[in-house]
């Protein structure tokens, strides 16, 4: 199984929010950071925020931020999101099919197992638990910075 370039780009979008919580981050920023073309995070971006898991505010003080809390993310939901429009292989697209073996083929259940155990694997991780308690991750996305999901557990230690 192949991870679209999109959907790459959108858990390295959603990451650099959850690392910088608490502001506003530019697409600008991002694009340096994640090594990323503007153009694309635009797309990704937009589609991210139909779906709930950004909040973006234009203008001149503009810029976007997690939707909901990064504990509230889960990875295999965003994967499932992006990638569910593409067709795993060609008998899976209703349209484009041309395979004369889709009715005879057991190919096809066996993909789905995998693609299953594939979202399984995922659907238990959320995006807190890729980026908190992640140094070397905050090194590069937020140098001065500390994710939600770390002050929480300090703020829980504290009292």
């Amino acid at each position: 199984m192949r991870v679209t370039k999109r959907t790459n780009i959108a858990i390295r979008v959603l990451m650099h929010c959850a690392a910088n919580s608490g502001r506003l981050v530019t697409k600008a920023e991002i694009a340096k950071r994640c090594n990323a073309s503007e153009n694309h995070l635009a797309q990704v971006i937009n589609q991210l925020a139909q779906l709930g898991y950004l909040h973006t505010q234009r203008g001149r003080n503009g810029g976007l931020e997690l939707g909901r809390p990064a504990d509230q993310i889960r990875i295999g939901d965003v994967f499932r999101a992006l990638e569910a429009p593409v067709p795993l292989a060609e008998c899976f697209a209703d349209v484009d099919n041309t395979c004369p073996l889709t009715n005879a083929c057991r190919l096809k259940i066996a993909l789905t197992d995998a693609a299953s155990a594939f979202y399984a694997t995922l659907d238990p991780i959320s995006l807190d638990t890729l980026v908190c308690d992640n140094a070397p991750l905050m090194d590069i996305l937020a140098p001065a910075g500390q994710c939600t999901g770390a002050l929480r557990q300090q703020n829980l230690a504290a009292q």
